[in-house]
């Protein structure tokens, strides 16, 4: 058998990849881990999705989670929505989905969908995590597209959105189909099996108690004032509906994303095909 010769685009685009323009709006971008497997097998790759939080730390969850990527045979995507658009003090926008004209889950899966095309990888339905601002984005992720999802992963959320139509948004749905342009299809999220993780020591609470911020609501502590409070709220929303959840909280771990993705992984591994 001839030896494949390595070409300076395909080096780039095997293993930690490089970091991608989205085709979408190039303003947007994207990295992936794609596993060995892929350069041998014809079936397409499942698909772990990472959002990043505040701190756009794509990459580096992107790379905490190289070593699963290779052992269970997934590709990692770790989307990049960079602060200040269209408001260069903004931190927040794509937490809460809809943002001056811009629909983040529809820049999401375009990114997805790029990847389906550029990689033998199953972009139908995915696994998406996210820990803190991305936990926040993962959750209302779900309320809009629970059938392209195989199952999400829900880390410490600051903010969360309680499947309720008597509560604005966004502490609850009142006036989601106004707003999206779909109903919460409650039948729908209760096929996604959903993990919740926190630190059992993610108490600080000045990042998510601050009122006049552009990313306070009044109201939003009346489910908890810590982190672990409010996703205990948002646990118990679910279970209250008849959805499927589980609840981690990670002894000795604060605010720290990857103090938690050893749970994240057990998580991924009862939910994701495993290629080999």
């Amino acid at each position: 058998m001839t030896p494949r010769v390595k070409t300076t685009k395909a080096f780039y685009r095997t293993g930690s990849t490089t970091v991608f323009a989205s085709q979408y709006d190039q303003r947007f971008s994207y990295c992936l881990h794609i596993p060995s497997v892929h350069e041998t097998t014809s079936t397409p790759l499942p698909l772990m999705v990472i959002q990043h939080g505040t701190g756009r730390t794509a990459a580096q969850y992107r790379d905490a989670m190289a070593e699963f990527s290779e052992a269970h045979g997934c590709a990692v995507l770790a989307p990049l929505f960079p602060a200040g658009i269209g408001d260069p003090d903004d931190l927040h926008n794509f937490k809460f989905i809809k943002y001056r004209g811009i629909r983040y889950d529809e820049v999401l899966l375009a990114i997805v969908a790029e990847a389906g095309e550029r990689f033998t990888i199953d972009a139908e339905r995915f696994l998406l995590q996210g820990f803190s601002g991305g936990g926040q984005f993962a959750h209302r992720f779900l309320y809009l597209h629970p059938d392209r999802l195989c199952g999400v992963s829900i880390g410490a959320p600051g903010r969360v959105t309680l499947i309720d139509p008597d509560r604005e948004w966004w502490l609850g749905t009142a006036g989601f189909e106004e707003r999206f342009g779909t109903p919460v299809r409650l039948e729908e999220i209760r096929k996604v099996p959903v993990h919740m993780v926190v630190g059992a020591e993610d108490t600080e609470t000045w990042e998510i108690n601050n009122p006049g911020d552009s990313n306070w609501m009044d109201g939003a502590d009346a489910v908890g004032r810590t982190r672990v409070e409010r996703i205990t709220a948002l646990r118990d929303n679910y279970t209250e509906l008849g959805i499927d959840v589980t609840l981690d909280i990670v002894p000795g771990v604060a605010h720290q994303g990857m103090g938690v993705l050893d749970a994240v992984r057990q998580f991924a591994t009862r939910v994701l095909p495993r290629v080999s």
